[in-house]
């Protein structure tokens, strides 16, 4: 990876432009509470001072990939076959997927009232560079079918970086660092059209749309981007409401099954809550997730589609000849492959034990992934053997085994919390999609479009990445 070169700046040149990006931050809303979600003072978000480079030749290859992928997951979400094989043999080692399956085979067996499905989605990747090579590619990560967050703050971050890169044209800094190697990134726009498309494809007017939100959620500013950008360019009225209290406030006519909350009529449900156990303390949750399943709202995600978001079907996309069941195009095959790591099962199937037994003798290479969301659930390399040998071949059945990704370092500057952290560091992209489609036919397809991007980055040290975490911080790509 090509070294930038910004980390020779000077001490009080970067006095400067940490001031300057604090204050950018703080007066353009790129911002988060204080210690406590609860707590009236806010602080500028995790943030690099510089953009870090990425090859543009990958990134434009991310980008290709996204609309792929968008209809990919939505064909995947309506086989039922696939759904049944798969996701059934984890409902006996998976209470948290048992109890989404109950809910997808409750709707289908009363019959689905809303036939549009909308998916704002994003597929994250790492660079990867084999020994011994000069080049580096993308290799996925993940494919994220609910709760795609930090697509406001990550467009604030590329202005940001915008703006800083005005500032540096004053100090002795690379001249890689030009404002035309940041690619535009309209991911804070690009969502709320996505839910605001949703809104007039329901049909009806003088309806609201329902952000199903975490308690210490409530007042996350990412989201608030989506309820003023919804609000002022649509005029679309937003409710946030926890599951609990859609549980405690929701109604369902029994006739028509229009979602009723407040007295208003909700016309879209967006799931910024609801991906982990943690979500669902009670069985009052759930029945607010079943009374939204059941509704003719719109739902981003469908049951359906959190699915098909399990890492499980990651790792059966990954078996020769099963992209081809849903992709007619060689080509679009080739793309998908190109950016697929080593995936294998952990069952007791052949593979699945020669995967188990690879793991404990090279943990080094692999980490362990259970069928959860939003950070912090992975097992890496040292920890692996001790897990596996704790852990039934039942229980092992409910995680995959994954290559570990070899991306290429580079140096760069973060700012969290006003404290500077310099050192080398690894980026983890991701391309937001927006996706419409019906369950009716393939041809059915509303919007089919990339949505932005979001770049986060880390220590080396750090295997998660996620940002309200605490693990990395939001980035920007310099295309070189």
């Amino acid at each position: 990876m090509q070294n930038i070169g910004y980390l020779e700046i000077s001490p009080t040149s970067l006095e400067f432009l940490k001031e300057q990006a604090i204050d950018w931050a703080l007066s353009h809303g790129l911002i988060i509470r204080s210690n406590s979600n609860f707590s009236s003072t806010v602080v500028h978000a995790p943030i690099s001072l510089f953009p870090s480079p990425f090859p543009k030749k990958e990134f434009e290859l991310a980008l290709e990939l996204q609309p792929i992928f968008n209809l990919l997951f939505h064909k995947l979400s309506r086989d039922h076959e696939l759904i049944e094989k798969v996701v059934g043999e984890l409902i006996n080692v998976d209470d948290f997927i048992q109890k989404l399956y109950n809910i997808y085979l409750t709707v289908r067996k009363e019959g689905i009232t809303q036939q549009i499905s909308l998916g704002l989605h994003r597929s994250d990747y790492i660079l990867h560079m084999t020994p011994n090579s000069t080049d580096a590619h993308i290799q996925q990560v993940e494919f994220n079918t609910i709760s795609s967050s930090f697509s406001s703050l990550s467009t604030l971050t590329s202005e940001l970086h915008k703006y800083l890169l005005e500032s540096t044209k004053y100090f002795d800094v690379s001249p890689a660092l030009k404002i035309d190697a940041l690619p535009t990134n309209e991911a804070m726009t690009n969502l709320p059209r996505g839910i605001a498309k949703a809104h007039q494809l329901y049909g009806s007017k003088n309806t609201a749309v329902l952000m199903v939100v975490q308690p210490a959620e409530r007042n996350a500013f990412d989201q608030r981007w989506i309820e003023y950008i919804l609000m002022n360019n649509y005029k679309i009225h937003l409710i946030r409401k926890t599951l609990f209290e859609i549980q405690r406030d929701g109604k369902l006519d029994k006739d028509t099954k229009t979602l009723i909350i407040d007295n208003k009529e909700i016309c879209v449900v967006y799931f910024r809550s609801g991906y982990g156990p943690n979500d669902y303390p009670t069985e009052k949750e759930w029945d607010a997730r079943l009374l939204i399943e059941r509704s003719k709202a719109i739902k981003c995600p469908t049951v359906a589609y959190q699915l098909v978001g399990a890492k499980k079907i990651q790792q059966v996309l990954a078996i020769p000849g099963v992209l081809e069941k849903y992709i007619s195009n060689p080509s679009d095959i080739t793309k998908l492959r190109s950016c697929f790591t080593g995936l294998y099962p952990l069952d007791s199937s052949p593979e699945g034990e020669a995967a188990a037994k690879l793991a404990l003798e090279h943990p080094e290479r692999f980490v362990m992934k259970p069928q959860r969301e939003g950070g912090g659930n992975n097992i890496y390399t040292k920890d692996i053997p001790q897990l596996l040998r704790r852990i039934t071949p039942l229980e092992r059945s409910s995680y995959i085994l994954m290559d570990l990704i070899q991306p290429p370092m580079m140096k760069n500057i973060v700012i969290r919390e006003g404290k500077v952290i310099q050192g080398e560091m690894i980026s983890e992209l991701g391309i937001y999609g927006v996706f419409i489609g019906s369950n009716n036919g393939d041809e059915d397809v509303v919007i089919n479009e990339i949505g932005g991007h979001l770049l986060r980055t880390k220590g080396k040290e750090t295997n998660e990445g996620g940002v309200a975490t605490g693990y990395s911080v939001i980035d920007s790509p310099l295309l070189i």
